[in-house]
């Protein structure tokens, strides 16, 4: 009768386990293989499950999951109306990726589990910084644009915006020796993100720091001119030719991004309520009464969350996802305000990375890179999570 509950409790200790080390093995591969990420995030939301079903975990969320889970269920709406539902049906798989929230909840329940995670990033990125740079000197092609293990430079900046930006929160609220490692890595990977010539990115990155000075030491905002002005005249020539290409109207990609306007409004007034269906818009902006050149074509979105998110959703979804992104800015500066928990960096890090994503998605349609929303969503939920309030200044949080 003794030995039962014994191997009863060890059991459940493998499960725990388990449950840490898929997520944290996902966490790692998500700047290295999106196919190892997804399989290591899906072994654990499936072990979440499980649990749940056993009893021996909660579905417990942050309220900013509800928009999350209405804009879902009208997407799915959205592809029973498509113009190919088929191919609609098929995109809507990437919404199981939301389950990252309520597992993230249930996997970090402790302090130790939430340390560990930031050691996983940091060796994730070490990792993603040395293999960048090593391809993209090699590359010797002209005009290459850094990709790292991405297949795309766009991916990629999306994921060095959002690992900088957390970073930077680390280093500028955690303290000891560790943070100069953030530091170091931070340096770095902007040196990587400047490489893939990604305006967006830059953008949101810009509007990131300003917020975490702002939040750190308010008084240090007159810097950021000179900071930027710096990095200007210190960057390769490619990065200034992109950063001067921005204001000429007349370049190719900046007269196509106005074609996208214009086209994605049109559809949208056309497909007012549900959109023309998740990952159809490519296929609708062929017509030519949208207007766009035989370039402009050959991509695949609207370059624009917004106007993305309402020509293949419709209005409400985008609603729904406005209500997303605001309700988890304004939780996250609750939890700042209170500074109950103890993690700043993690707190910080969160309302820079909304913000970041944001900033950058009015430019690019970055909610439709798998890679770059399992990242945000882990990075916005960390903030929420039971383990966090286990830290203490002991570990190294500014209370």
């Amino acid at each position: 009768m003794k030995v039962f509950p014994l191997k009863i409790k060890r059991r459940e200790f493998g499960l725990e386990n388990f449950l840490l080390v898929t997520f944290l093995a996902g966490l790692f591969f998500n700047l290295i293989s999106i196919s190892c990420t997804q399989i290591f995030y899906g072994l654990n939301v499936a072990l979440w499950l499980f649990l749940v079903f056993r009893r021996q975990r909660r579905f417990e969320v942050p309220l900013f999951f509800w928009p999350l889970a209405i804009y879902s269920g009208l997407s799915l709406v959205a592809s029973s109306l498509s113009v190919n539902p088929a191919l609609s049906w098929r995109d809507s798989r990437e919404l199981l990726i939301f389950l990252l929230i309520p597992a993230s909840m249930a996997t970090f329940s402790s302090g130790r589990s939430l340390e560990r995670a930031s050691h996983v990033i940091l060796a994730s990125g070490t990792i993603n910084f040395i293999y960048s740079l090593i391809t993209y000197f090699f590359a010797q092609k002209r005009g290459f644009r850094l990709k790292g293990f991405m297949g795309h430079y766009m991916t990629e900046a999306g994921l060095l915006m959002l690992l900088i930006i957390f970073c930077a929160a680390q280093f500028l609220f955690l303290r000891g020796k560790k943070r100069w490692l953030w530091a170091a890595l931070g340096l770095g990977s902007s040196y990587l993100l400047l490489l893939t010539l990604t305006r967006n990115a830059w953008l949101g990155l810009a509007a990131a720091f300003i917020l975490l000075l702002a939040l750190w030491k308010p008084l240090a905002l007159p810097v950021i001119p000179f900071l930027i002005t710096a990095i200007y005249f210190l960057s390769p020539s490619e990065v200034k030719n992109r950063v001067n290409n921005t204001f000429n109207f007349y370049s190719p990609s900046n007269r196509q991004r106005i074609e996208y306007y214009r086209a994605g409004l049109k559809i949208i007034g056309d497909y007012p309520l549900f959109g023309c269906g998740p990952d159809t818009v490519e296929m609708v902006f062929q017509h030519p009464k949208y207007g766009l050149s035989a370039q402009a074509k050959l991509n695949v979105h609207l370059h624009n969350n917004l106007l993305q998110i309402a020509a293949e959703r419709g209005l409400p979804a985008l609603l729904a996802w406005l209500i997303f992104i605001t309700l988890s800015f304004w939780l996250l500066i609750q939890k700042w305000r209170g500074k109950s928990s103890g993690g700043l960096p993690w707190i910080a890090s969160g309302l820079a990375c909304t913000l970041a994503l944001f900033i950058a998605g009015l430019f690019e349609y970055n909610f439709g890179d798998s890679e770059v929303v399992m990242f945000y969503l882990v990075l916005l939920t960390l903030p929420f999570v039971p383990g966090l309030k286990e830290k203490k200044e002991s570990h190294g949080w500014k209370q």
